[in-house]
């Protein structure tokens, strides 16, 4: 398992661009509130930390997980940003449920990304049992919406550094 050998709130912080002059936004699910709650204080935090002004953190709670690619759209709809962030979780549960609702937003904030241009961040955690969900939720591997909300400042970042290039011919 990947987490085991890393605290997902660790990296390079000299490597991360200003978020300064981003406009972001961040659907959150109300769904197991208390793990995605504090997912979302990591990332609100760390987007601040990066210089994101609070006044530029556009916030939409939604039901659960699988409203995450609605939820998206709909910010998107109302607001000119440059990421949006989507934090849930799904725990594994007796059923498959949790397979089905994952790879449904996982395609859906997929299209989103491709169809609007804006990228979208899956910051959805996908454990087998609560206490792997607090374990990286601020336990011991760290807070995932912290790796959320860098990944969406350098995603942004990259999308505003691609925009000011020349258009090329071509597809690409």
């Amino acid at each position: 398992m990947a987490s085991a050998l890393k605290n997902l709130s660790s990296y390079d912080e000299s490597s991360i661009p200003s978020a300064e002059k981003m406009k972001i936004g961040i659907v959150v699910s109300e769904w197991n509130q208390d793990i995605t709650h504090a997912l979302y204080e990591g990332c609100y935090d760390a987007l601040i930390k990066h210089g994101a002004q609070e006044k530029e953190i556009h916030t939409l709670q939604v039901p659960g997980t699988f409203e995450l690619p609605a939820g998206a759209r709909l910010l998107l709809a109302k607001q000119k940003l440059d990421t949006v962030i989507c934090i849930g979780c799904v725990i594994q549960g007796e059923t498959k449920h949790n397979e089905y609702i994952n790879l449904a937003v996982a395609n859906g904030l997929t299209s989103i990304s491709v169809m609007s241009g804006t990228p979208c961040i899956f910051g959805v955690l996908t454990p087998n049992d609560k206490q792997q969900a607090l374990d990286r939720a601020g336990g011991k591997y760290g807070n995932k919406g912290v790796e959320a909300a860098v990944t969406a400042i350098r995603m942004a970042a990259l999308k505003g550094n691609t925009e000011k290039e020349k258009p090329k011919i071509g597809f690409m």
